[in-house]
């Protein structure tokens, strides 16, 4: 089965830092596309960022850019998300996922800024 366990999350201040992990299992990492997708309280999923399967070609939404990068470990079957300058409004649960709608994702972890 596949497992996506994701880590990393906490409290953090307005243009503080966090990393965020996931650990992947149950499939071969390293032919999947990964994504990271976050939903806030009342709100839907938002996708975040993806990167391809060999680490190439990073892309993030505009909400993140410039501020969040995305990068993998494909000997260490985990995905990570560097967070910078956090805002308020990046509080949410962080789910790391094989798609960007988030159809298979993992528990979350939580990122609270204030």
């Amino acid at each position: 089965d596949v497992q996506l366990v994701e880590s990393g999350g906490g409290l953090a201040q307005p243009g503080g830092s966090l990393r965020l992990s996931c650990a992947a299992s149950g499939f071969t990492f390293s032919n999947q596309h990964m994504s990271w997708i976050r939903q806030a309280p009342g709100e839907a999923l938002q996708w975040v960022a993806a990167i391809n399967r060999d680490g190439t070609n990073p892309n993030y939404s505009d909400y993140v850019k410039g501020r969040f990068t995305i990068s993998r470990d494909n000997d260490k079957n985990t995905l990570y998300l560097q967070m910078s300058s956090l805002k308020p409004e990046d509080s949410a649960v962080y789910y790391c996922a094989q798609d960007r709608a988030g159809r298979t994702r993992g528990q979350g972890t939580q990122v609270t800024v204030s």
